[in-house]
Parts: structure tokens; sequence; C-alpha cells
């Protein structure tokens, strides 16, 4: 039987691979957002097995939210890397230091 520990356990895993993954490479931007959206759903896990094992709806409630949230954020995010390759032909992080109009 799968109990709360193998649920929290899952997403301390999910959430540290995002972070690791953040300060191992910081040239892509692509990447940064992927981690940043793993963050968030290792977070969502958390809640709705708290929500769960709890029997609470609550918690199923702060992650459509949060779902919401992430999906403005990734469709926000990516037309801003489309609009910086086309202007700068690069999406390295590096390269983007001056970001002047």
């Amino acid at each position: 039987m799968i109990t709360l520990g193998h649920y929290l356990a899952l997403a301390a895993v999910l959430f540290c691979l995002s972070v690791a993954g953040i300060f191992i490479n910081r040239k892509n931007v692509i990447v940064l957002l992927m981690c940043i959206e793993l963050m968030l759903l290792s977070v969502n896990i958390n809640f709705v097995a708290f929500s769960r094992f709890l029997g609470d709806v609550d918690g199923q409630i702060f992650v459509f939210f949060i779902l919401t949230v992430a999906a403005a954020e990734a469709a926000i995010g990516l037309a801003i890397l489309v609009t910086l390759f086309r202007n700068r032909r690069t999406i390295n992080v590096a390269e983007l230091d001056s970001l002047k109009g």
C-alpha cells in the first residue's frame, strides 16, 4: 500500500532534481523554465497527497490555481524566449546580459 511518505519522498526527489537542474544548468533558458515547472509539480504532489490523506479538498483547490498560474507562466516565458531568439539568435543566459530596448 502506498502511504503519505511515498508521495512525500517522490515530491522531495522531484524538487531536489529541479533545484539541481537550476544550479547545474545556468545557460539554457528552456531548461531553467522546465526546472521551475518541475518544482511546481513537486509542490502540487505534496498538496494532493496531504489533501487525500487528510480528507480535505483545499489542497486540490490550491493545485488548480497553481496549475493555472504555471500554464500562464509557461506561455509568457515561451513568448519571451521566442522574442529573445528572434532578436539575439541565442537563448544562452550568459549572452543575454544586456537587455536594452
